[in-house]
């Protein structure tokens, strides 16, 4: 049985996705099937840990296949996210760094390093700990390895302690989270936070997001989970907002016991959640059966378009994509191909499905009838973007909250 990688308590599978590939694994078109990272396989499934209420996936990938090889996003790649990274840089100076004297700010897991720029722009000495091959951070200063005890005392000797650590979409992948801890108990000065942003697991409940479910991200927190697991590392949850982007995100302010009270929002979500009971066996086996009736709708609506002769394309090729196109067995049949922005990833093939990557000009060489939006939590900004295809009658398929089309 498997237990919680935390506090080694059982934990209770509500949700198998079945065996998935590398979600950033995009083989070349002369790559046969099964060649490489192509050929590895893992088991999706999403547990909960019975004492802690830590939401995980029951299985481990085996570390020589973490971090991917040129791995492909970008924080820079939307607008919408620049913009949010901007903003949060802002956010950062205003409310942690504001008023200390030749502050110093590290990033754990930049990659191209937007909210370490606008802090760096400030005046703020910054340093990221990234330990993947990425190299386009935009001159900012990285230490490539995990944020570990033995680290951050190199750190330290060199720049002083810390008085903010942030991180985003990053703590929810790391493996060593008690190591990562003893880095930040190493790091932080006496009254430092550490701030972190990633998905939240009510908002994935709430809105049947099973595609937030992928490799790449090993955790999906709660404020209630968080809580126990700052407890149990010295630290306390003091801290809490809600976040638009990437379908619904929390940002969670930690700092060490007795050092800042907790903001009445804590208490409210942690109210919140009990009084939904996210994540009670019967509302979490609800959800396993929405996510099912989700693939049984999506796969209808392919396949009736496709025996009335209408064009589908994929729209962004994303690690939710992969999710979607393995659980829901989709592949060239019901979708040819898969526009994105991402050059890495075009002229390749998606991870299992085998769907081809094309560039944006694509799209419109010519519009398809219909397009399945894989990116949804960017909807707005690529909707406004694709106005042609509207204008031009295509119609875009979603699938989250449930399978529609608009």
């Amino acid at each position: 049985m498997p237990t919680c990688r935390i506090c080694g308590t059982p934990l209770h599978t509500f949700l198998d996705l079945g065996h998935h590939p590398l979600s950033s694994a995009f083989p070349a078109p002369a790559e046969a099937p099964g060649a490489a990272c192509d050929a590895f396989r893992y088991r999706l499934a999403v547990g909960r840990c019975e004492r802690c209420a830590l939401v995980q996936l029951t299985d481990d990938i085996p570390h020589g296949y973490r971090p991917y090889p040129g791995y492909p996003y970008h924080s820079s790649g939307s607008t919408v996210m620049r913009e949010h990274f901007r903003a949060t840089g802002r956010h950062l100076l205003r409310t942690e760094l504001s008023g200390t004297h030749t502050p110093f700010a590290v990033e754990v897991g930049c990659t191209d390093g937007v909210v370490l720029r606008c802090l760096a722009d400030a005046g703020v000495r910054t340093l990221a700990f990234e330990p993947s091959g990425y190299t386009g951070h935009g001159g900012i200063r990285v230490h490539r390895a995990f944020l570990t005890a033995a680290s951050a005392r190199e750190a330290v000797a060199a720049e002083g302690p810390a008085q903010i650590v942030y991180a985003a979409n990053t703590v929810c992948d790391i493996a060593d989270l008690p190591g990562l801890f003893a880095g930040l108990d190493e790091l932080l000065a006496p009254g430092g936070v550490f701030v972190f942003e990633d998905p939240y697991f009510g908002e994935i409940v709430g809105r049947t997001a099973f595609d937030q479910f992928y490799d790449e991200h090993r955790y999906y927190f709660t404020a209630t989970s968080v809580r126990a697991l700052a407890e149990r590392f010295g630290f306390r949850l003091v801290g809490i907002e809600r976040l638009p982007v990437h379908g619904g995100q929390l940002r969670y302010t930690l700092a060490r016991a007795g050092r800042r009270p907790p903001s009445p929002a804590v208490a409210e979500l942690l109210a919140e959640e009990a009084g939904r009971g996210l994540t009670d066996p019967a509302v979490l086996a609800a959800f396993a059966g929405r996510v099912d009736g989700v693939r049984e709708d999506l796969v209808a609506l392919l396949e009736e378009l496709h025996a009335a002769g209408r064009t589908v394309a994929g729209y962004a090729a994303t690690a939710k994509s992969c999710t979607v196109t393995t659980y829901c067995g989709l592949g060239p049949h019901l979708i040819p191909y898969i526009c994105d922005s991402t050059p890495a990833k075009q002229g390749r093939l998606t991870p299992g499905a085998r769907i081809p990557v094309r560039p944006p000009d694509a799209f419109a060489a010519p519009y398809p009838d219909y397009a399945l939006l894989f990116a949804w939590n960017h909807a707005a900004e690529i909707m406004a973007r694709e106005r042609a295809f509207r204008a031009a009658g295509g119609r875009w398929i979603l699938y989250v909250p449930g399978v529609r089309v608009v």
